[in-house]
């Protein structure tokens, strides 16, 4: 069963952040090394504590790895451990105080905001019939508009966008609650896929906005990143720029770009800790000099002079 754990976390980190082949098989590989010490410690993965970890930690080092190496197989551990206590697999996160050897931290990849245009008009032609055009122009006008995790899109109650709302009520990590308001493009592409949706049989008995003939009932993010992938294609963009999780970020990068603050932009992505929001700040910096160098009396006389 616990071998199910690197599977669920390999397919969501596929789905959701766009992860490639070789970032994949890199998890996997660190994982199951991982699943083989804590084993022979008598433990699993659900009932391993902060001790088993550190544990590893310092099999690796005796090892003699690489800091990157080690630092990256802590990554995952930690990864794995954050997606199992917010699917609700354990009640705590044994990896979340230890730290590893200091690494860079890269900022998100985003879009600007015309490349996030021409993906939302190629969603409005590239599918083969109406109906799907519809369905995917509502899947990327909702994510754009709301910056949700693809988990949270793809899953979204019917309810909550019956009535034409101005805010959507989103069910997120943990099963933590919360309001976002839906731009007058995102109402549109909602009542124009619900008119195609409600006509069907079996559809329109579903509680999900987007069902789906699966297991879950709705569409899977697996599906979601695959037509991303094809949007990608056809609009140019390089597919490893592009997944479900570029899109919010780029929600965030351009409501920060247009003066929004942290602590807004924080509620709105469900973020839990304000330290996690903080990695947007680097746009505030580029805003923030732009600013400077165009406003200031000395930078104007200067440019003047010259």
């Amino acid at each position: 069963m616990t071998i199910n754990w690197i599977e669920s976390f390999l397919e969501a980190s596929a789905a959701e952040l766009g992860t490639t082949n070789n970032t994949q098989q890199a998890y996997g590989s660190d994982l199951k090394n991982f699943l083989s010490f804590v084993t022979g410690q008598g433990s699993n993965f659900k009932t391993s504590d902060r001790k088993v970890v550190e544990s590893y930690l310092i099999y690796c080092e005796a090892q003699g790895l690489a800091t990157s190496t080690k630092a990256r197989r802590l990554s995952s551990i930690k990864q794995l451990y954050r997606f199992a206590f917010e699917e609700g697999l354990r009640k705590d996160n044994p990896s979340v105080e230890i730290r590893g050897p200091s690494k860079h931290k890269k900022l998100p990849k985003t879009l600007s905001v015309d490349e996030v245009s021409q993906l939302l008009i190629a969603a409005r032609t590239m599918p083969k019939n109406e109906s799907q055009q519809k369905r995917l122009t509502c899947l990327m006008e909702l994510l754009y508009a709301t910056g949700m995790r693809v988990t949270e899109l793809v899953s979204l109650s019917v309810a909550s966008v019956r009535g034409q709302p101005s805010m959507i009520l989103v069910c997120g990590k943990g099963g933590r609650e919360r309001m976002i308001p839906i731009s007058n493009d995102a109402k549109k592409a909602i009542i124009e896929w619900l008119s195609f949706r409600d006509e069907g049989e079996t559809t329109k008995k579903s509680l999900f906005l987007f069902p789906s003939h699966g297991n879950q009932g709705h569409l899977t993010r697996v599906w979601f990143f695959q037509q991303i992938k094809k949007l990608a294609k056809t609009v140019g963009i390089s597919i490893d720029k592009l997944s479900p999780h570029t899109l919010r970020h780029a929600f965030a990068t351009h409501l920060l770009t247009g003066g929004a603050d942290l602590r807004s932009i924080q509620t709105l992505l469900g973020h839990r800790d304000i330290a996690t929001t903080e990695i947007y700040t680097h746009v505030l910096d580029e805003r923030l000099k732009e600013l400077v160098l165009t406003h200031h009396p000395l930078a104007q006389q200067r440019e003047k002079s010259e």
